[in-house]
């Protein structure tokens, strides 16, 4: 396969110590390319899913990142550190016990809508500036909330005699789990800090079909690297499928809206998203709007061609 021809999404499964940005700079000198870009940052202590898009797959990144994640985050009560993990300095101890059912209880009541504070170690920017750089430098300054959701949440263990646990949840895109550690400790009335982080599931993406940089490696050695390739389609495969009549597709290459007798299987919902398919493949997404002499048409809302 030429190089200027990777086209797609390879899942990968995130080495521990590795930023996201290092996985990226990896992928660009294995594949000798320049057009890769991640769908999603992940911590240099998590491991796990994480997408990364190849040519003219970056244009649909910003979706992946705008997926809900799973997670499975180990906890360890009793302490809490400046980065709210356990790779940071311990700023407070607590000596208050927490029993496995007072765990059970309070985690299964912090699913739903809430406001979140990032934490001073984060790549969110103030007035320009990263938090994590102003954190380097002792700093601590006021951080917005924002708005996430924690659709389920489970606990999978905990020894009480060690403080420690696991659990598992499934977050909305900018959720940070160090944090959810961080508040639910103070929720039990103590202290809490995060020692591991799995991610299991990006968007529809399971940790299974995730492959290693070694995969990777191996795979463009072999002259098999497109077998690795996703297509683009998949990351949106819980969309409906329209396909386009031949003067569909001209219509949508102009930008122009499509009508629901050149778009099969187009649902007639405001503001649906749909996959849509011409003869060529996969073209684009598609949004259904309502037209102002009644009824609906197809809408260009991301093109991939």
């Amino acid at each position: 396969m030429e190089q200027q021809s990777l086209h797609g999404i390879l899942l990968i499964d995130k080495p521990q110590g590795f930023t996201s940005h290092d996985v990226v700079a990896k992928l660009r000198s294995i594949l000798k390319t320049r057009r890769i870009g991640h769908g999603g940052t992940l911590d240099p202590m998590a491991t796990g899913v994480l997408p990364v898009f190849v040519g003219g797959a970056t244009r649909a990144a910003d979706f992946a990142a705008s997926q809900d994640k799973e997670y499975i985050a180990g906890f360890t009560l009793g302490y809490a550190t400046d980065t709210q993990d356990s790779t940071g300095e311990i700023t407070q101890m607590s000596g208050r016990y927490a029993s496995q059912a007072a765990v059970a209880a309070k985690l299964k009541h912090f699913t739903g809508a809430q406001k979140q504070i990032p934490p001073m170690y984060s790549a969110v920017k103030i007035n320009g500036q990263k938090l994590y750089d102003l954190a380097r430098k002792g700093k601590e300054v006021e951080r917005p909330t924002r708005d996430i959701i924690i659709h389920e949440m489970e606990l999978l263990s905990f020894d009480e005699n060690a403080q420690k646990g696991t659990f598992r949840a499934v977050v909305s895109k900018g959720t940070y789990v160090r944090t959810i550690v961080h508040d639910f400790g103070q929720m039990l009335g103590t202290l809490a800090v995060m020692h591991s982080l799995v991610r299991t599931r990006a968007g529809e993406y399971p940790i299974a079909q995730a492959v290693s940089l070694q995969q990777v490696e191996q795979a463009m050695a072999d002259g098999h690297i497109s077998h690795l390739l996703r297509p683009v389609d998949s990351l949106f495969l819980t969309y409906p499928a329209v396909s386009l009549t031949e003067e569909g597709a001209q219509r949508a290459a102009r930008g122009a809206v499509v009508f629901p007798r050149q778009a099969a299987g187009m649902p007639e919902q405001q503001g649906a998203l749909v996959r849509v398919y011409d003869s060529k493949g996969f073209r684009m997404l598609g949004q259904v709007r309502a037209l102002d002499k009644g009824g609906f048409g197809l809408f260009v809302f991301k093109n991939f061609r």
